[in-house]
C-alpha cells in the first residue's frame, strides 16, 4: 500500500519513511504543506500521515483542501497535545491524531486501522482456500503454517486478497507498491509475483496477460 508523509522535521522524515518502507508501504514523502497537498491530490493514498505544524502550509490548512476533493484516511502527527488541537484536526476532517513524540508500533496500528475502517475490509484476517492473512500481525500461514514473505511480497497479496475476486491492473498495482522514487519500467512486480506463487502455489495469483493479476 501506498502512503505520503507529510513532515518537515528531516530526522524525523526519514526515519519514519525508512521504517514504514521496512514494514512493506511505499512511501512519498513532502517536507512542506504546498508540496504535500499537491501530492495528495495528484496520487490516490491509502492514507496520509500529516503533520500539523509545517512551512508554507500548516497541516489543517492541508487537510481542509484535501477534503473539498478527496477522503484519504488522514493520520494528523503534531507535538500539541492541547485537546483544543485534536478537536481542531478532527473537525478538519482527519481520521486519527497521534501525539509526538509517539510509539511506533501504535501508530503502525493506527494506521492499519483507519485504512481498514475506510476501505472495504471489516476484519483482520482473510481466507482464501488453505492461505489465512492476517492484516494485523502481518503474517501469511499455508494450511496453517506461516509462510516467511518479504515486506513487499506481504504487501502485494495482502493488496490482491483486498480485492479479491477483482483484476488489479499493473499500473494500479505499481502505484500502491512503489513509491515515487521507484522506476514502474522494472520487472520488480513480475519477480514479486513469481516469488509469492513458489512460497504459496502457482495458481493463488492469477495473470490476465496484458492487463494485470487477480485472486480468485
Amino acid at each position: 500500500m501506498r502512503l505520503l508523509l507529510i513532515e518537515d522535521e528531516p530526522d524525523l522524515l526519514d526515519s519514519l519513511a525508512q521504517a514504514l518502507r521496512e514494514e512493506g508501504y511505499a512511501v512519498d514523502t513532502a517536507e512542506d504543506g504546498i508540496d504535500g497537498l499537491d501530492k495528495a491530490l495528484t496520487w490516490d493514498y491509502n492514507a496520509i500521515i500529516l503533520d500539523g505544524m509545517l512551512p508554507r502550509l500548516d497541516g489543517w490548512a492541508v487537510l481542509e483542501r484535501l477534503r473539498l476533493h478527496k477522503r484519504t484516511p488522514v493520520i494528523m502527527l503534531t507535538a500539541r497535545d492541547g485537546s483544543r488541537d485534536r478537536v481542531r484536526g478532527l473537525d478538519h476532517g482527519a481520521d486519527d491524531y497521534v501525539v509526538k513524540p509517539f510509539d511506533l508500533a501504535e501508530l503502525f496500528a493506527r494506521l492499519r486501522a483507519v485504512i481498514r475502517r475506510t476501505g472495504t475490509q471489516t476484519t483482520t484476517r482473510l481466507t482464501i482456500d488453505r492461505v489465512e492473512i492476517d492484516t494485523a500481525a502481518r503474517t501469511v500461514r499455508l494450511d496453517h503454517q506461516e509462510i516467511p514473505l518479504t515486506a513487499r511480497e506481504y504487501a502485494l497479496v495482502e493488496y490482491l486478497a483486498i480485492h479479491r475476486g477483482r483484476l488489479v491492473t499493473r499500473s494500479t498495482l505499481y502505484e500502491h507498491l512503489f513509491d515515487e522514487n521507484e522506476s514502474t519500467l522494472s520487472n520488480l512486480l513480475d519477480v514479486h509475483v513469481s516469488n509469492v506463487r513458489k512460497k504459496l502455489g502457482h495458481d493463488f495469483i492469477q495473470t490476465r496477460r496484458g492487463h494485470g493479476y487477480s485472486i480468485v
